[in-house]
């Protein structure tokens, strides 16, 4: 296209150049699993690597079992792997398109195999959903990725395989049956919950599925399942995972800058959203901008945990990857620094430490209140972070750590008490301001 100005010369007007092909958008989420793939593949010989996979299946994988400890960091690496390849494939042949939400459930299937789910544990509850689907006579895509989050409570199917002195079938029956019972309920409850923190927290199905877990375990507790603690944690690998943590997310950042067009333009756009659940990035912004705050998000929160004396291991990864595929969705720098500072702060004030196990976790998957952070303030995202972590430290005692998203059901928990108060201090100032 052309055109001439007055003075007689002549400009080219240049066109914005085609979005990514379905097929290469595909193509590159693809290659972030088979990255993992080929470093696992790499780091443990291949007979110790299947003979790792074989003792993820078997052990019982609640809160927190770090799969690094049960099998090796190759054969957690390949579970993980494995599972994010199967569920794009799921996508793909589902005829759908990518967008914010497929990147951030793949992320989560992802980070979350480093420490809960494998290859054995998640199809139940997936085959749950399907069954939902059918029942309500709609699309399984619409429902698709609430079944890869509903995975978040996969360890209650491998500990129902474990129940009891029965024979082998009818444990695998059973926990199958609990599996689609899980499924088949999470649905409806995701979307009712959604109301009770407005989209300030952004693992709404953490949150239904703390609820789902709350009374599978108590139903289990009333039978006189008794459920252990348990605390597997890798240490000593900070040096191996932050190279190929740091060199993964930089190569995000380069494709999206080589692949786009004015896409530090449009970060700064993403910078300005406050992030509320229903954000996409891919959407509003694009693919490669998008791709632009994934990888920034995933080398700041690498070098969080670095900073702070904590262990880069599954469980810290399965957060990295979370703050990394929420930020298709929602999450910025500038939202979740002060949500992370916040659990921080606290780390000061109470009677534990930030390199403590279970506030590593608090410290990443604190970040489902990013919204908090970017419609009201830092000041509100310091608060959100500090009561988050105060929450998520205690409340997994309800469930016996059967629930992998806790933080996201205590991020539900501190968004639906803490919103409505700031919105009435808002409101409160605006009236004496004679604005409303």
């Amino acid at each position: 296209m052309r055109f001439t100005t007055s003075i007689g010369f002549t400009n080219k007007v240049h066109k914005e150049p085609k979005p990514l092909s379905r097929n290469v958008q595909f193509l590159l989420l693809t290659l972030s699993p088979a990255y993992f793939l080929l470093w696992g593949l790499f780091l443990q010989p291949f007979p110790e690597m299947i003979k790792g996979l074989l003792t993820i299946f078997v052990e019982p994988d609640f809160l927190i079992t770090d799969y690094v400890v049960v099998g090796g960091v190759g054969a957690a690496l390949v579970n993980a792997s494995l599972i994010t390849i199967m569920c794009i494939l799921i996508v793909y042949f589902l005829d759908m398109n990518i967008d914010g939400n497929t990147i951030a459930a793949l992320s989560l299937m992802m980070g979350f195999s480093l420490f809960g789910k494998n290859l054995l544990n998640i199809w139940a509850i997936i085959l749950g959903v399907y069954i939902y689907a059918k029942y309500h006579k709609t699309h399984l895509s619409n429902y698709i990725y609430v079944g890869f989050y509903g995975t978040s409570l996969s360890p209650i199917i491998t500990q129902t395989m474990q129940l009891g002195n029965f024979p082998l079938p009818v444990r695998v029956f059973f926990s199958v049956c609990v599996g689609i019972v899980i499924g088949f309920v999470l649905p409806p409850l995701a979307a009712h919950l959604y109301n009770t923190h407005k989209g300030f927290s952004l693992y709404n199905a953490g949150f239904a599925a703390g609820i789902i877990a709350t009374v599978i375990i108590s139903l289990f507790k009333s039978f006189g399942v008794t459920l252990e603690s348990r605390k597997l944690w890798a240490t000593g690998y900070n040096m191996l995972f932050a190279e190929i943590l740091l060199a993964f997310f930089a190569v995000w950042i380069i494709i999206g800058v080589i692949l786009g067009r004015n896409v530090f333009r449009k970060y700064w756009n993403i910078l300005k959203y406050p992030g509320l659940g229903g954000t996409d990035f891919t959407n509003s912004e694009g693919f490669c901008p998008t791709l632009i705050n994934m990888g920034i998000n995933g080398i700041f929160s690498t070098l969080f945990v670095i900073a702070v004396g904590a262990e880069l291991n599954g469980p810290s990864i399965g957060g990295i990857f979370t703050i990394v595929g929420f930020s298709a969705t929602g999450k910025t720098l500038r939202n979740i620094t002060p949500i992370m500072l916040g659990v921080t702060l606290a780390s000061f004030c109470g009677n534990w430490s930030i390199t403590d196990p279970s506030a590593v976790l608090a410290l990443l998957f604190s970040t489902t209140l990013a919204p908090i952070a970017g419609q009201f303030g830092v000041i509100a995202g310091l608060i959100a972070g500090f009561l988050h972590a105060a929450v998520a430290l205690n409340i997994g005692i309800v469930y016996g750590g059967m629930n992998l998203y806790n933080n996201g059901f205590a991020g539900g928990v501190v968004a639906a008490f803490l919103v409505p108060i700031i919105r009435s201090i808002q409101n409160r100032q605006a009236k004496v301001k004679g604005i409303i």
